[in-house]
């Protein structure tokens, strides 16, 4: 196959929502219909002990939640699928951000019932400031919900996107007989009975066809041809040019949990969404057909076998072909590296692969070379923009609650930070250890993961600040910097790469210092600092 060719059967994307809203299990069936697993876990159910395949960290499992972005690739009709299943928690948003600089398109997941929920919207926004194509799936529809076109009006207003049905749901919840597909243009017949069905499909050309009523029954098929003459009326027609600018947002109905409407789902999404886009790089615009290679590292995870140590830092590839055992320059530390076992994902399995294209997820075995952000080319300066970095919002000491495991619980978080979970600060006077997050929840999972991965225990008191804010020392007058250093000695901090940090203990502490000091840059870390 030729490398164009490559190219056009790749498919990256990946699935956003707020948590519970199906997301895992979505990703689940996704990877059934595509034969990629034979039978799904149900994500939440304590009667079967199966766990969901993209959730493979032990917390994950337990908890029934997603704490990290996890990468699973399938085939499915002659296209590669590349899916990066995101967490849906507001706590673990940051390593979401940062899987979105790696996604060509989007599959918004919204409960039928709850309709558009908080972490939506953040996400969303993400979504629409980049241009990323996004298809809606509105998920839970054997569940009791809000009417469909309230739905698609709330989908409209809350997250600002222009929405087109290519499917509507027949009933809902007691009511629910299935699902009418606009874009192929047949009906697919829901059977309760059956939690793994993959549903009756019955192609009708004409809803005025009478065999509809005996399918579904005259009343759902009469209220069913008054929706669809409302859709044709009020919403615009499905256009793939629109989608692919982002100025159009498909939306499916169905529900994951039961495998229904996620083949049409599958199908459409297949035919519509967009092979591997160019990426900006700082230099230029990066097409995925250049010949020569180039990527960038969105994720590290430590441990992806707890067995072996290893860390893999996680390259989406840009242009070109990336191939094991060939050198490639490490932009920042400006090094050739080469590579002998890249890995190609499906959750925690990997297997060794000799050749990827663009669109493609590998896996790198890093010593520590790799940070979040780092780009790797055939030999060319890029730069690729837009790898988010968040100040932390909450503070604590960590201590050392084992003695004897000293050298465990510093290699461990040394290791965990990098991953980008949270940041490390050490006090600058007496040495003492803060870890800064987004959310409070990822306390938990650093000290689970320290515990179960490297065999360390932690304990945490809180640390009373407000901001953390980086110093920037070569503009500060020399008298300035030694009196803020002197004033603040208490606040400040070195971050892992031993820049200076001001841990401001309030939003007026911070004013005064900004007022007090006007030749120091007190920078807040919306991007990567290096």
């Amino acid at each position: 196959m030729s490398f164009t060719e490559e190219i056009k059967k790749r498919r990256t994307f990946g699935i956003i929502s707020h948590p519970d809203a199906g997301k895992t299990t979505l990703t689940e069936k996704l990877l059934l219909y595509g034969g990629a697993i034979q039978e799904a876990g149900a994500v939440k159910s304590n009667k079967i002990k199966k766990s969901a395949t993209s959730d493979f960290m032990e917390i994950e499992r337990q908890r029934g939640i997603s704490v990290a972005t996890s990468v699973l690739a399938f085939s499915y009709n002659g296209t590669k699928i590349n899916i990066l299943d995101t967490p849906g928690h507001k706590d673990f948003a940051e390593d979401t951000f940062r899987t979105l600089t790696a996604v060509d398109s989007v599959i918004v997941v919204i409960d039928v019932a709850k309709g558009v929920e908080e972490q939506t919207e953040k996400l969303v926004e993400v979504c629409r400031m980049r241009n990323i194509p996004m298809i809606v799936f509105v998920n839970k529809l054997d569940r009791e919900g809000k009417d469909a076109f309230d739905l698609l009006d709330e989908v409209e207003q809350k997250l600002n996107l222009k929405v087109t049905p290519l499917s509507f749901p027949i009933g809902m919840g007691y009511d629910f007989k299935g699902i009418y597909n606009i874009f192929e243009k047949n009906v697919n017949l829901f059977t309760s009975q059956s939690k793994q069905h993959k549903g009756e499909t019955i192609a009708i050309q004409d809803v005025n066809d009478t065999n509809l009523d005996t399918l579904v029954g005259a009343s759902a098929a009469s209220t069913l041809r008054e929706n669809l003459e409302l859709v044709e009326g009020v919403y615009p027609p499905f256009s793939r040019e629109a989608y692919l600018n982002g100025e159009m947002q498909p939306v499916l109905f169905g529900s994951a949990l039961t495998n229904f409407g996620v083949r049409e789902l599958l199908d459409c999404f297949v035919q519509i969404a967009p092979p591997p886009r160019p990426k900006r790089a700082e230099e230029r615009d990066v097409q995925p057909s250049e010949s020569n290679f180039s990527g960038f590292v969105f994720k590290i995870h430590a441990n992806m076998d707890p067995k072996h140590r290893d860390r893999l830092a996680f390259v989406k590839i840009v242009s070109g072909t990336f191939e094991r055992n060939k050198p490639y320059l490490h932009v920042r530390l400006q090094k050739k590296l080469k590579f002998s076992s890249p890995n190609a994902f499906f959750a925690e399995k990997k297997e060794i692969v000799d050749t990827s294209y663009p669109g493609d997820i590998v896996g790198l075995h890093d010593t520590g070379n790799f940070k979040i952000g780092d780009t790797l080319t055939e030999g060319e300066q890029l730069h690729y923009k837009g790898i988010p970095s968040f100040s932390p919002e909450h503070f604590r000491y960590i201590n050392n609650a084992d003695p004897m495991k000293a050298k465990q619980l510093f290699k461990g978080i040394d290791q965990l930070m990098d991953e980008g979970v949270a940041q490390l600060f050490t006090l600058e006077i007496n040495g003492r250890k803060i870890i800064g997050t987004v959310g409070a929840l990822q306390y938990e999972v650093i000290q689970y993961r320290l515990e179960h991965e490297y065999g360390a225990k932690c304990s945490y008191e809180n640390f009373a600040a407000y901001k953390a804010c980086w110093i920037d020392e070569s503009k500060a007058k020399a008298d300035e910097l030694s009196e803020f250093k002197r004033v603040k000695q208490k606040f400040l901090a070195k971050d892992k790469t031993n820049q200076l940090v001001f841990l401001a203990d309030s939003h007026f502490s911070l004013q005064m210092a900004q007022q007090k000091y006007p030749s120091i840059v007190f920078r807040f870390t919306s991007e990567v600092v290096e």
